[in-house]
This record gives structure tokens, C-alpha cells and sequence, in this order.
């Protein structure tokens, strides 16, 4: 196993660990993606997540209409304005998931030792005894002695709020099985896991591809968050059919490997990603838990070299129903930062928790923690950047420094009208580790042919200034290209 990109200095004073954290314009290197929901619906909730740290916000379309996620949507525009801050928008897919679906959303009571019989009958009302979900294949994947989690939303882990079965027998469509613990299962959804079972459904669901190409295609979605990826064919397949709808071609894919299959098949995924999100709490599942740990440390390894986006998920889970994280939690949050990860997932959390912006607020404070224990030998590196990929490359090898991308929008055509690129760049740096997007005046150019182009190298600090990143005397690393050559320059500022 490699070793770490981020160490902490040696040693560190333990008086020093009291002292207050003095205040940043950057929350955290580390980036926050939270997700809208019941809890997050109001233009006020989401003006909170974004002055705590969020900077992607995650529309999750495995529950509710698209209707409801408009309105969500158009707050979290709102909540933008209103705090200046920039927020990217990401769009998860319900994909390969299997669903339990609770049509009267009773809740309903499961105990130790009972029988429970899984069927693909979606007439059926769930009960105690009865529960109808969406796939018809089920019976002919499982087999007696297979294990299968159920639980609303996501798994919490819980033994009150999800359960464990365990497979008795097969009787034709039907799967009956032996409920391993007591629980309770509220509201209209459940989400169904067979461990270490391929089940044979699409990545990209007709459901899937018709939220993409009127929901997304409405909204330019930054990101998609592509559900149950197994290989890389399903990226590949993903983005052809993003290619074919407008402005999507721009839209950047991040596979979320979340079962043994996608796990397997690792490597490949990654070189056709984009992106990768690590949902641990369905590889938690299918993975032996004193394993997750060497896959995350491994599968963030791998994206740090590739230099492709890595997400991890379910960190603070106790935080759906409590103030504070648990220490593990805390610990947990702050080795996956030192592990390479560039940003956090929240989901119930955020999505249906009683304290979502303490939340992010919270893991937000543990993170700018560890970035505070890293050496800083610069104030901020500088990158003049029209697609935004010189400044991606910077970001790759970890800087302790913030890097402060300056997308410069070119004008385009469509024979039809005119616009300007640059708003897709920019927000889609919101979900990479360390880089904080600007966006400048289409005026100053991202590539000059004189090194001395006063106005170019003026941009970035006159933002900086303005925004309370660079002070006089600072140093700044600038970045731009020159002609055919790239140039970098060390700067000390003036007063």
C-alpha cells in the first residue's frame, strides 16, 4: 500500500490543537456535496448549507417526482443569489436498484425469527408478512442461505430502521426469508440489497433516460451521478447518450461503484469516469467490513493518480438524528480527507435529518482541521484556464495551498445565437479537492501571446483582493499560457 499524499507535520504541539481555528475564505480544501430534500426544501435552509460549506448540491431521483425536485431546484438558484456563492448541481440516478415499495406508507413492524416473503406482485400492499418490489428477477438470483438488507432511504446501520434477511427458500417468483433482526420500516420506499448477487437490471434505467433528457437537459445538470456502475461500459454508454442531448456532452460522469461487480471491475471504470463515488454504505454490505477500509484507501489512491474526482459517502450517519457525530465518525471524516478524498457526501443527513446545516458545518470544521495541520509554503496557486482542465491537473498533486481557477469564457455560436462557455468550467471544479473556480471577464483572454500581458496577470489578483483571498505581500503561483508554452511565475504582491 502507497503511502498517504497528506501527512501531518511531526510533531504537533498538543497545546496547539486548543487553540481557536482562525477563519478562512476557503470553509475547506475538501468539498461538500449535500443532499436536497424535505429538510432542505426553503431558500433558507439552502442559503445555510451553502455559508456552511456545501458547493454541490445532489438531487436524488430515486424517490419523489421531478416536479418536486424543480422547486427545490429553483430555491437553491435563489439561495445562490442571495449568498454569491456558486453551487454545481448533480443529478443521481436510480439505476440498478431494487425497491420495496410501501404504497400506503404505514409503517411496518418486522421481528426476530418471523417469516417475510419478498414478491415482484406490485398490486400487493406491503405488510408485516407481504413485501412487493420492483423486480421480477429476483428468485431467480437468490438462493437459500443469501442475505438481503432492507431499509428506507439508505442503510443506517440501525437495527431499529433496517433489516437483515436471510433467504429460507424460493416457492416460484417469490423469495421467503428469516428476519435476522427486529425493525421498523417508515415511509413509501425502501431500498433492497442482495449481497454479492448480480442482479440484471440496467445501469441507466427508461426511467433514468427520461429524467436526464427532460429534468437534466431543463437544468444543464453539472453532474451525473451514475448509480450501480458494474463496468466501464456503462459509463461509455451513459456518454453517448449524454453526447446526444445538447449541452449535456459537457456534463461530467461519476460512477458510483457500489457493489462487489463494480468493485472488480475498478480499473476500467475509473478510465472511462470522469469521476468516482465510493458509496460505502452499500459496499459495506457486500464487503466484509474490515475490508472497506483497504478498498477506500486503495480506490482513492487510484483516482488521486489518475487525477479524477473522488467522492466518499456516509460518514456521519448519527447526524441524521443527532447534533454532534460520533468520535469514530469525526476520526472517519478527517482519514478520508487524509486519504485523498476530494469531497464528502452527505445524504440522509442532509436530505431528512434533524440537523443539516450543524452537519455540514460540522464535517466542514473537521476537514479545514486537517488541512490546518499541512504546511502551507504559498497563499494560493493561479490558473488562467478556459476548459478548465489545467487547473484539474494542478489540483491532482495535492497542493496545501488553495488553487484558484480563472475560467475565462469564450464566445461561441450555434448559427443561431450567440453565448458564452465558461459557467459548466467553472462549477464543475465545485467537486474537485482544493480548487475554487472563478469566472472572469470574457474580456482578458486564458491565453496570451506576450508573457507581459499586464492585464491577464491582473485578473486573478484583482478577484482575489476583492474576495479577501490574497492580501498584499502574499505570494502567488501564476499559471497561463503563452503562445504554445506554458508559464508559471512566482508573484509577490504589492500593496
Amino acid at each position: 500500500m502507497h503511502s498517504t499524499h497528506l501527512l501531518l507535520e511531526e510533531p504537533i504541539g498538543m497545546a496547539s490543537i486548543l487553540e481557536p481555528s482562525k477563519a478562512s475564505f476557503f470553509p475547506t480544501m475538501t468539498k461538500i456535496v449535500g443532499t436536497l430534500g424535505p429538510k432542505s426544501r426553503s431558500v433558507k435552509v439552502i442559503s445555510g448549507y451553502l455559508k456552511a460549506g456545501m458547493s454541490v448540491a445532489r438531487f436524488d431521483f430515486s424517490w419523489i417526482d421531478p416536479e418536486y425536485h424543480q422547486e427545490i431546484l429553483e430555491n437553491l438558484k435563489a439561495a445562490v443569489k442571495l449568498t454569491k456563492k456558486l453551487c454545481a448541481v448533480m443529478l443521481d440516478t436510480v439505476g440498478a436498484e431494487m425497491q420495496v415499495d410501501n404504497k400506503s406508507e404505514k409503517a411496518i413492524s418486522l421481528q426476530a425469527d418471523a417469516m417475510v416473503v419478498l414478491t415482484p406482485d406490485a398490486g400487493q400492499e406491503a405488510t408485516s408478512e407481504l413485501l412487493p418490489i420492483n423486480f421480477n428477477g429476483l428468485s431467480k438470483a437468490m438462493k437459500k442461505g443469501d442475505t438481503i438488507f432492507i431499509g428506507q432511504y439508505l442503510f443506517t446501520g440501525s437495527e431499529t430502521t433496517s433489516v437483515w434477511l436471510e433467504v429460507n427458500e424460493v416457492k416460484g417468483n417469490d423469495v421467503v426469508c428469516v428476519i435476522k433482526n427486529s425493525a421498523t420500516l417508515a415511509g413509501s420506499l425502501f431500498t433492497l440489497h442482495a449481497s454479492q448477487i448480480r442482479i440484471d437490471l440496467p445501469t441507466l434505467t427508461e426511467k433514468d433516460k427520461e429524467v436526464v433528457s427532460t429534468w437534466g437537459v431543463q437544468n444543464k445538470i453539472d453532474f451525473l451521478s451514475l448509480s450501480y456502475t458494474r463496468h466501464a461500459e456503462d459509463v461509455r454508454q451513459a456518454r453517448e447518450f449524454l453526447s446526444k442531448l445538447g449541452d449535456l456532452y459537457q456534463t461530467k460522469i461519476f460512477a458510483k461503484i457500489e457493489n462487489i461487480e463494480g468493485l472488480n471491475h475498478f480499473d476500467e471504470i475509473l478510465q472511462e469516469a470522469d469521476g468516482i463515488i465510493l458509496s460505502r454504505g452499500n459496499l459495506g454490505i457486500d464487503l466484509p467490513p474490515e475490508k472497506v477500509f483497504l478498498f477506500q484507501k486503495s480506490a482513492l489512491y487510484k483516482c488521486n493518480m489518475a487525477g479524477k474526482p473522488a467522492v466518499v459517502t456516509r460518514v456521519v450517519d448519527s447526524m441524521t438524528d443527532n447534533l454532534r457525530p460520533t468520535r469514530a465518525e469525526a476520526t472517519d471524516v478527517a482519514n478520508a480527507v487524509l486519504d485523498g478524498s476530494d469531497a464528502i457526501l452527505l445524504g440522509a443527513e442532509t436530505l431528512r435529518g434533524l440537523y443539516p446545516v450543524e452537519t455540514i458545518s460540522t464535517v466542514g470544521k473537521i476537514c479545514s482541521e486537517v488541512r490546518a495541520a499541512i504546511k502551507v509554503k504559498a497563499s494560493v496557486i493561479i490558473c488562467f484556464t478556459s476548459s478548465g482542465r489545467a487547473a484539474r491537473l494542478l489540483a491532482k498533486y495535492r497542493p496545501a495551498m488553495p488553487v484558484l481557477s480563472v475560467v475565462i469564457p469564450r464566445l461561441k455560436t450555434n448559427q443561431l445565437k450567440w453565448s458564452f462557455s465558461g459557467a459548466f468550467e467553472a462549477r464543475q471544479s465545485l467537486i474537485v479537492r482544493g480548487l475554487f473556480p472563478m469566472l472572469a471577464d470574457p474580456r482578458h483572454p486564458a491565453e496570451s501571446t506576450s508573457a507581459s500581458n499586464e492585464s491577464v496577470l491582473r485578473v486573478a489578483p484583482d478577484h482575489g483582493k476583492a474576495a479577501g483571498v490574497i492580501k498584499s505581500h502574499d505570494r502567488v503561483v501564476d499559471c497561463q499560457k503563452v503562445g504554445d508554452a506554458s508559464v508559471v511565475k512566482i508573484i509577490e504582491l504589492e500593496d
